[in-house]
């Protein structure tokens, strides 16, 4: 396999990935991907900064043994505590969410909310690439610990979930936001309650538009474009192959073969899979 056939590695502590993956068929359609959900160890935003660390560096490992040309971390959380650590520590290139959103948020707005997981609000990621950008913008960060154990366990028409949004928001709307920027891959599945409890007049950053922009732009630089065909995506997940097939099935479309990796083999030089239907 050539360098430019070779894949595109994204990996997620979950589902919430898939937002970015659904950004590379619509961008990059000729790529082959390897998806990566590291449910057994989902939430991240509820982790210390150096279990995180320690987690990035095993998948990177891994994600490198696969032959993978790029990976991108489809995890805000993870771009937040860890990008600026390994970027330098492996082959790859590595692209991260949290200065592509930041962007993306600044050509839309002034007075920006973000929401995230604990890590990363607590982080202030957003907040300092944003003000780098825009010294003249404001940037409010919350913490959201309950949103991805939420989208995980599928209860997204559940009233409970509406609730604890508007909780959430409800700083964010005192302070006369115009721009609300995801934080976390996983909540643009959030997208119709959000709408529901926002003016109309806010707009929505999803940093997944961008990151695979930037992703794009990179590849052309580096002579990496896939001119063949793309091979199907592989799924892979440290947790149940079977629950994160069931889950993530209404958001791609169709039923995907997920292949079942303990964290203890990812940094093993040759991880034994069990693919499963």
């Amino acid at each position: 396999m050539g360098q430019s056939s070779a894949p595109i590695g994204l990996f997620d502590s979950g589902v919430g990935g898939l937002t970015v993956l659904r950004e590379v068929y619509r961008q990059l359609p000729s790529e082959s991907v390897i998806y990566f959900g590291d449910t057994a160890r989902l939430p991240y935003g509820k982790r210390s900064p150096a279990e995180i660390l320690q987690y990035v560096r095993e998948i990177l490992t891994w994600m490198e043994q696969q032959g993978t040309k790029m990976v991108i971390m489809a995890c805000n959380t993870s771009s937040a505590l860890a990008l600026e650590a390994v970027r330098s520590e492996f082959s790859v290139p590595v692209l991260g969410l949290i200065l592509p959103g930041a962007r993306a948020a600044v050509q839309q707005g002034r007075r920006i909310g973000v929401i995230a997981t604990p890590a990363t609000a607590a982080s202030r990621a957003y907040s300092r690439a944003i003000l780098e950008i825009n010294a003249d913008t404001e940037v409010w960060e919350v913490g959201c610990p309950e949103f991805v154990p939420l989208i995980e366990a599928d209860r997204l028409h559940d009233p409970y979930t509406t609730a604890i949004a508007q909780a959430y928001l409800e700083l964010l709307l005192q302070q006369q936001i115009d721009t609300l920027v995801y934080g976390c891959t996983h909540y643009p599945y959030l997208a119709p309650i959000l709408r529901q409890l926002l003016p109309a007049s806010v707009k929505l950053v999803d940093p997944a538009v961008s990151v695979v922009a930037a992703a794009a732009q990179e590849l052309d630089l580096l002579a990496l474009r896939n001119l063949r065909l793309p091979t199907p995506t592989r799924f892979c997940v440290s947790g149940s192959p079977q629950t994160f097939s069931q889950l993530a099935a209404p958001w791609l479309g169709y039923t995907p073969i997920v292949e079942s990796i303990v964290p203890a083999q990812l940094i093993a030089q040759a991880p034994i899979l069990e693919a499963i239907d």
